[in-house]
């Protein structure tokens, strides 16, 4: 039975308190102080029919890695540093229990951050199939730099965990109300990583690869093409089985991830050093491809075939 004064409140108010003193803001009385006088770039992401699956295996903590996932591996895109956030909760049911262990997770999340949660909204919708978590993220820049892929680059790709937290329709499209264990398994959050290399050695393009999967990478191709060998991080098993239903190789690589799940360009002295660190540092990486003279397209080896897929 819905509550329409949400008792829960409370108990929210003490979680995301916990997140209110950072190095960046103060928060009193739901009043944000910022430390700093910066640029700022402002995201928002969520986790889209995804939810359906976590919502049906209650999975409710992978549902907000999903969801801060999808925000702060496109902050270093803008070599942004996250401070806050906003969230958007929907629920099918007004649950106590799964709000606070969302908000619980969530806080968690940002406290190890610095990232302060200054607002947010918990709406019930008894009509829908499954959770969505939305978060605008904020963030303030210090060092702006174009993200550009240069000819001469040398690619590199951080394999991902798995579908992550796009393609959901055309999963649902090809599985319908099958459920498989990888429908769940949680976004790999690279942000730390990329902004430590980006700092350290310095990183000339970089894009999340996420909806629109390998298309995006022309968002910051200015000249040439970019050339991937995609099978140098061979792509999950799930990836195969969407292939063998019948998608076609051009679709795969515009939908899916297909096992990499950020792509990074930089001059092929700094590669080896920071594939390194990429290793080293719990991630699984590898130099997938290159930036040539070309027309401004994206030519892909396939895994699924011995097709080269052209965007």
């Amino acid at each position: 039975m819905y509550d329409p004064i949400k008792p829960y409140n409370k108990d929210i108010a003490e979680i995301i308190k916990k997140t209110w003193r950072t190095p960046y803001v103060l928060v009193k009385e739901d009043i944000v102080k910022k430390r700093f006088d910066l640029p700022e770039y402002h995201h928002s992401d969520g986790i889209g029919t995804k939810g359906i699956y976590h919502w049906r295996y209650k999975t409710l903590e992978n549902a907000v890695t999903d969801a801060i996932a999808m925000n702060l591996n496109d902050m270093p895109f803008k070599r942004a540093i996250p401070y806050a956030i906003i969230d958007h909760l929907f629920l099918p049911e007004d649950n106590s229990e799964y709000i606070l262990r969302i908000m619980n997770k969530l806080a968690g999340e940002c406290k190890k951050r610095n990232i302060a949660i200054t607002g947010g909204e918990t709406a019930i919708h008894n009509d829908s199939q499954g959770i969505e978590l939305s978060i605008t993220m904020l963030g303030f820049i210090k060092n702006p730099k174009p993200n550009q892929f240069k000819i001469g680059d040398v690619l590199i790709g951080i394999k991902s965990s798995g579908i992550h937290s796009n393609g959901f329709t055309k999963i649902r499209e090809v599985f319908g109300n099958k459920n498989k264990k990888e429908f769940t398994i949680p976004t790999l959050i690279y942000q730390g990583i990329i902004s430590k290399i980006d700092e350290e050695y310095g990183i000339n393009g970089m894009m999340h690869i996420t909806g629109g999967a390998y298309t995006k990478l022309k968002k910051s191709l200015k000249e040439g093409d970019i050339k991937i060998d995609s099978r140098i991080i061979n792509p999950h098993s799930i990836f195969y089985e969407l292939y063998d239903k019948g998608i076609s190789d051009e679709e795969m690589y515009k939908t899916f991830n297909c096992g990499i799940g950020f792509i990074l360009s930089t001059s092929s002295d700094k590669a080896d050093l920071i594939l390194s660190e990429i290793n080293n540092s719990g991630f699984k990486a590898g130099i997938v491809g290159i930036v040539t003279k070309g027309d401004k397209k994206i030519k892909i080896k396939s895994s699924f075939s011995d097709r080269i897929v052209e965007l």
